[in-house]
């Protein structure tokens, strides 16, 4: 079928909602592209890279802009601002576009769109800036929080934060990984498929796949189009989930006829990596907060065809008295800023912000003191987030053994992006003594 949409106009839809209208990135993206299925494999590419392209070098793309242009990115309207940036991005970042052509098309999207009267504006502005990338300056490295801000497209309160705790080469390379794309992580059940199976399997739909080191579960999977319409997806023959967000289910260790409850479990990963541990065994209950995100843990059970889990809709704020000593294993992988995750989704960092963070803590630590009396005596309490900040992690994990002396910590670890294999994320294991 012949497109009928041009694929910058989409990609300015999709900006303008996540930069306008506040709606998160990965929902904009999968609704669009399910939205245009007609759309062949290069346009779609297109459009994602653009799209989350634009979003990750944001600020670095304002400076630039604010360089070569006489009206300030903040003063712009919308619309134009948004094509500005969508096009900067594809000159720096994109050789494969001519500059030509993404001013024509840029001038072209402004006269579609009613602003007429602006066209000599964008390409103005455009133009100046194809003939002048390399003269674009940088802050000197000596202002640090500055030069690193612009150069990796963080904000300075972010940046602020982690110096505080990390020396700056670390914190660089936390900043560079986020702007490095990387394959998805799937995480197959060897007792589904083997290995070579699926390998075979994959590379029958024409998807690259590569193992990864020290990880017998996981696979990098690239070069696939649509993974939902791949027959060895919808066949459950492995999860998406993260390296990192692997270890929260490595790290309980499960035993055969343990009892589980997940309560903050969508889209699902940990609780059916959990309930494949268990080996048909036991019993893993997925929790969350909304019907919308339990069918998401509903349709990742189903792929599974596990019968050893089961969705449930509950907010984890309210006191379950059913639940009370009920749990071998208990896992809270609650709602947090995100840092951690800023190559996935890059529109966190200018939405999260320091009060958010704050408010956050408050209900992370307000959902572990409703959900550690679900724990058995005995039992075991994992604490996890995406997000890189003391305040959520590591000072919550001391806050909770203080005000519950029946708990021990007996491990936790901050993964860092760049440094440690997989995104930015905390687990903190806690076991509940034994009634003496």
């Amino acid at each position: 079928m012949a497109s009928s949409v041009n694929e910058r106009e989409l990609v300015l839809e999709c900006l303008l909602m996540i930069t306008r209208d506040g709606e998160y990135s990965h929902i904009v993206l999968k609704n669009v592209l399910d939205r245009y299925q007609y759309l062949d494999k290069k346009e779609r590419a297109f459009i994602t890279r653009v799209v989350n392209g634009t979003l990750e070098r944001m600020i670095e793309i304002d400076a630039i802009i604010n360089q070569f242009s006489k009206v300030k990115v903040n003063k712009m309207k919308p619309v134009i601002r948004t094509i500005l940036r969508s096009s900067v991005y594809q000159m720096k970042y994109m050789d494969s576009v001519p500059d030509s052509a993404v001013c024509n098309e840029a001038v072209k999207l402004a006269k579609k769109k009613g602003f007429v009267n602006l066209t000599g504006f964008v390409n103005g502005v455009l133009r100046n800036i194809g003939r002048n990338l390399d003269l674009v300056t940088y802050p000197d490295k000596t202002n640090v929080l500055n030069w690193l801000s612009i150069r990796y497209s963080l904000p300075e309160w972010i940046l602020k934060n982690w110096l505080a705790v990390y020396d700056c080469g670390t914190v660089e390379q936390m900043a560079k990984a986020f702007l490095v794309e990387k394959p998805l992580t799937v995480r197959y059940s060897a007792d589904k498929i083997s290995r070579e199976d699926l390998l075979y399997l994959l590379k029958e739909e024409g998807v690259k796949a590569e193992e990864v080191p020290g990880v017998p579960c996981a696979l990098y999977l690239s070069a696939y189009d649509h993974l939902a319409s791949l027959p060895s997806f919808q066949k459950g023959f492995y999860q998406v989930q993260d390296l990192s967000s692997m270890q929260v289910a490595l790290w309980a260790e499960p035993k055969k006829g343990d009892s589980v409850i997940d309560v903050c479990a969508a889209p699902g990963g940990k609780a059916i990596h959990m309930a494949e541990l268990l080996r048909g065994t036991g019993y893993v209950e997925a929790r969350d907060l909304t019907e919308y995100k339990v069918n998401l843990i509903r349709e990742n059970i189903m792929r599974s065809g596990l019968l050893n889990i089961e969705a449930k809709c509950q907010d984890a704020t309210v006191f379950d008295s059913e639940s009370v000593n009920k749990a071998d294993i208990v896992i809270a992988d609650l709602p947090c800023s995100g840092l951690g995750v800023l190559g996935k989704k890059p529109d966190l960092k200018y939405k999260m912000t320091e009060s958010m963070q704050k408010e956050l803590e408050q209900l992370q630590r307000k959902i572990l003191s409703v959900v550690q009396a679900y724990v058995k005596p005995g039992g075991r309490l994992l604490y996890s987030t995406c997000t890189i900040n003391r305040g959520e992690n590591e000072e919550n994990a001391r806050w909770f053994v203080n005000q519950y002396p029946e708990y021990q910590m007996v491990k936790d670890r901050q993964m860092l992006p760049g440094i440690d294999a997989g995104d930015g994320f905390y687990i903190a294991m806690f076991q509940r003594r034994n009634h003496e």
